[in-house]
């Protein structure tokens, strides 16, 4: 399904949590250095053709009383002990000065952010999205977006999940009722660039 056809003038890229402490996590079925370099060439791309690029990234307070503590059967990133370097951007990003950086405290990128301000003040009514962890901080930023009336494209290849199940399951019944399912050689070939 190459068939993508995006309108340049309204489209931004968000690329969600790949930052040190989420990269350094065992992905699948894409490897967190296979969705971060694609996710570089997404950016460059973008920001050669003068399209918004949102760097979106999860980080807490120096006293941690921001982060989510919910009682839950499985806590885990409520208890995680975060490295210092834990929201430092995957260098391969190489984070531009045109960029917008997103500073989150939850999953999702909209709710606490002027995430949704930004996009609009840029006239953006399509979000190209990717990031890790597919079902957790890409689906609750897509889900977010299409209750806005965001037209949304999912990068499949540019993003990854904590499990194979997980991705597949976000992947072929979630995201297709929410936007487009593409690949990164579509977005880049729709912006009309080659790979």
């Amino acid at each position: 399904m190459s068939d993508l056809d995006l309108d340049l003038r309204t489209t931004a890229l968000v690329l969600i949590d790949l930052q040190k402490g989420i990269i350094s996590r065992d992905t699948t079925p894409y490897s967190a250095s296979e969705v971060v370099a694609r996710a570089a060439k997404l950016a460059k791309c973008f920001r050669e053709i003068g399209a918004p690029v949102v760097l979106v990234r999860v980080k807490f307070s120096a006293d941690d009383r921001d982060r989510l503590k919910a009682k839950a059967d499985d806590p885990a990133l409520a208890t995680m002990q975060l490295p210092p370097d834990f929201s430092e951007l995957a260098p391969e990003l190489v984070q531009n000065e045109s960029d917008l950086l997103i500073t989150k405290k939850q999953w999702g990128a909209f709710y606490g952010t002027e995430l949704d301000l930004q996009l609009r003040r840029r006239g953006i009514t399509t979000i190209v999205i990717g990031g890790i962890a597919t079902n957790f901080g890409v689906e609750s930023t897509a889900r977010d977006a299409w209750e806005r009336g965001y037209e949304l494209v999912f990068v499949e290849d540019a993003m990854s999940g904590l499990t194979p199940d997980a991705h597949a399951f976000a992947v072929t019944r979630i995201f297709p009722r929410l936007g487009r399912v593409r690949r990164t050689a579509d977005v880049i070939q729709a912006c009309g660039r080659r790979l």
